[in-house]
């Protein structure tokens, strides 16, 4: 047997295991699979996503996650949270990620409960064992189970098995939470998530589909793949009139192009470790 088709064996059997299962479904590429899985293993009437619209969570995300779990026939609710509620998230230190999962969950155990499921499950990847990934600690804490990672499934194998499954989310570009464009120490508000919000929905609609704005106080810096920097460059003055509007005085382009987590690259490994230990 191909070794992809072993591992998705192999989530499935972990699946089975864990009986009636509530997702925690944001709409992304690893979500929108482990939901498919969830509902190809166990049948909808042991499934549930849920889905949880904050201040962090783009407008655009929501009504896609919607759209894709009507598609899949899944059973599926939108809940309302608020990170910045949550003491300490605004203040964005280096484990913010725990306090944003840790509340999640703290919101889908007791919903899990009360309608008769045994687990609450979430999209972490084996490719997250590599990176600066508070949000694990918080699921092990909270006996969170992350089907995907367990099974050692990584991010291209995804895509290729949502491909093979006629996912639509099989290309879909890489996500993460407004707040993560926010340097670690710099205050989250909502004004700020608004405004890169707006301004990455901007630069999609211009056609670029791998898009961050990274917010440094009131400068924009746009991170897009290497190979469409100068296509940045082309519609520059469209770009920097329309994000002067939302509200940023300076608006540039990082020169390394897109990737993932790159306001991590300014951590030291001791805070690396503190932040994934909390």
């Amino acid at each position: 047997m191909d070794p992809i088709e072993q591992k998705y064996e192999r989530l499935g059997e972990l699946l089975q295991s864990l009986g009636k299962v509530v997702v925690a479904f944001s709409g992304g590429v690893d979500s929108a699979f482990l939901l498919k899985a969830a509902l190809d293993f166990l049948g909808e009437d042991k499934v549930l996503a849920i889905t949880a619209d904050s201040e962090t969570y783009p407008v655009r995300e929501r009504e896609e996650a919607i759209a894709l779990a009507k598609e899949l026939g899944a059973p599926h609710e939108v809940i309302h949270t608020s990170e910045l509620a949550i003491p300490g998230y605004a203040e964005n230190p280096t484990n913010r990620c725990y306090f944003c999962k840790n509340s999640l969950f703290e919101h889908l155990i007791p919903i899990a409960h009360e309608r008769g499921f045994d687990c609450v499950v979430f999209g972490a990847i084996a490719d997250d064992l590599g990176d600066h990934r508070p949000g694990l600690t918080a699921a092990h804490e909270k006996g969170v189970r992350a089907p995907l990672l367990e099974a050692g499934i990584k991010k291209s194998e995804i895509r290729h098995l949502s491909r093979k499954f006629n996912l639509r989310t099989w290309d879909k570009p890489s996500f993460a939470c407004l707040s993560s464009r926010i340097p670690y120490g710099e205050l989250i508000t909502a004004h700020k998530l608004s405004m890169i919000d707006q301004a990455e929905d901007f630069l999609i609609q211009l056609g670029f589909r791998q898009v961050r704005v990274r917010q440094h106080e009131n400068l924009a810096r746009i991170e897009v793949p290497p190979a469409e920097l100068a296509e940045v460059v082309a519609v520059a003055e469209t770009i920097h009139q329309k994000l002067k509007e939302i509200g940023y005085a300076y608006v540039t382009m990082d020169l390394q192009g897109y990737r993932s987590g790159s306001l991590n690259e300014v951590l030291n490994k001791n805070e690396l470790k503190v932040g994934a230990s909390q």
